[in-house]
């Protein structure tokens, strides 16, 4: 057995190791969705698997897992809240580790080659947050050149707007090109067409499971314990020009509702213990509602790769962020506002001081006036059609270990 301590031929270092287990929702030949559970180079049939080893969890007392992955979407285990959450991720962890259920186990392992992936949630609400001050900045240089790059409210307060759930889409589903009202500060009246100014945002998207009362808020101190599940790469494809012209005084609308890519493995927030990192000092401190202990609401070290059209272009890191997951959570229901099992809510773009660690290609092209090389010598500043882009990230994991967190990726199609 190797260091992993699985019975599994897996290398050591591999970054979909025991430590991790995320989940998914797959299918093969044709069977129906249902959700799987990634490990190495394989993906278990959870929902399989639990039906045998019922009595592992406690027939009648304890979650009913067999039922809640038989299902279509991750949904109905969100729902199950955080303690069924730690039962099976320790049952599972049992299941790897333990010899005695080799033989049970394996027949229920498929190799990842031979599996469809499909969105791993019912995505029921999709809010989309502004969490990095360098992306901020930098978007506020170029949008407001003769105003301060931050907004009065930006350091008191996690911006963010309400997206569109229905655009959800997995990794390597293709994008239509989006037409909307553009209008350049040097013209005298809007046009419509294609946009031309198509974008990335590299993110990560936080899928919340447990819902709330109409009314109830979530305390920050316990966001990330009940209701913070897990972690997906998530690329906001952005229309800029649409999203200039629109903006003011609403915020985003059609330049961001058009598609939203996620990866298809959620990786669990308890696999990612040991990449929470502290926040950047938060100057003026937050409101008593957005403050709470460093075990509650922290950062996250999880380096992120932007590739071009198989160009690296872009490292960002997430351990930048100015606001912790815990307060943009807190924030999302201080109204009163509920929360539903499948809500996903995106971090905003990550970025950094340095240009290579920008996470859209509006800051890494300065909106177009600095062209972005890739490897071929061709140049790029925004999306052309037929352009291909790919997100993956890792975390550090126990005893020096990586988390791999897969990867999310999309093709630009033209415009209809």
């Amino acid at each position: 057995m190797s260091s992993a301590s699985t019975w599994l031929d897996l290398p050591d270092d591999h970054p979909f190791g025991l430590a991790n287990l995320p989940y998914g929702v797959f299918s093969t030949n044709g069977t129906a969705p249902r959700v799987g559970v990634r490990i190495g180079d394989w993906v278990l049939d959870a929902g399989a698997v639990a039906q045998i080893g019922k009595d592992a969890v406690g027939v009648g007392d304890g979650p009913d897992l067999a039922v809640a992955w038989a299902n279509p979407s991750l949904n109905p285990f969100l729902e199950l809240g955080h303690q069924a959450w730690t039962i099976a991720r320790d049952w599972l962890t049992e299941v790897f580790s333990e010899a005695v259920h080799e033989e049970a186990v394996r027949p229920h392992l498929i190799p990842l080659g031979e599996v469809t992936m499909h969105l791993p949630i019912a995505v029921a609400d999709y809010v989309d947050f502004y969490a990095s001050e360098h992306h901020a900045t930098n978007v506020g240089k170029i949008f407001r050149p003769n105003s301060e790059p931050l907004t009065p409210n930006w350091k008191h307060l996690p911006i963010g707007y309400h997206g569109r759930s229905g655009t959800v889409v997995v990794s390597g589903t293709d994008v239509v090109r989006p037409s909307g009202q553009r209008k350049a500060p040097a013209d005298p009246a809007p046009t419509f067409g294609p946009s031309r100014k198509l974008d990335i945002e590299a993110e990560l998207g936080f899928v919340v499971g447990g819902s709330t009362t109409l009314g109830a808020s979530v305390d920050v101190s316990l966001a990330a314990e009940q209701h913070l599940f897990g972690v997906v790469l998530l690329n906001d494809w952005s229309a800029r020009d649409i999203q200039a012209w629109e903006y003011v005084p609403l915020g985003p609308f059609l330049g961001k509702s058009f598609g939203t890519s996620i990866s298809a493995w959620v990786t669990p927030m308890a696999a990612l213990e040991a990449a929470r990192s502290a926040l950047p000092t938060q100057d003026p401190l937050p409101l008593p509602y957005l403050r709470g202990a460093a075990d509650a609401v922290f950062g996250l070290d999880i380096h992120v790769e932007v590739e071009w059209n198989g160009t690296v272009v872009s490292r960002p890191e997430y351990r930048d962020m100015y606001w912790a997951p815990a307060q943009m959570l807190a924030h999302l229901t201080v109204n009163g506002a509920s929360i539903r099992s499948g809500d996903l809510f995106g971090s905003g773009t990550i970025s950094g001081a340095a240009r290579d660690s920008r996470g859209s290609f509006l800051e890494l092209s300065w909106n177009g006036t600095e062209p972005v090389t890739m490897t071929d010598g061709s140049e790029r500043s925004f999306l052309e059609d037929g352009d291909t882009v790919v997100l993956r990230a890792w975390a550090p994991g126990p005893a020096g270990s990586r988390i791999g967190l897969g990867e999310v990726g999309g093709r630009i199609l033209p415009a209809r």
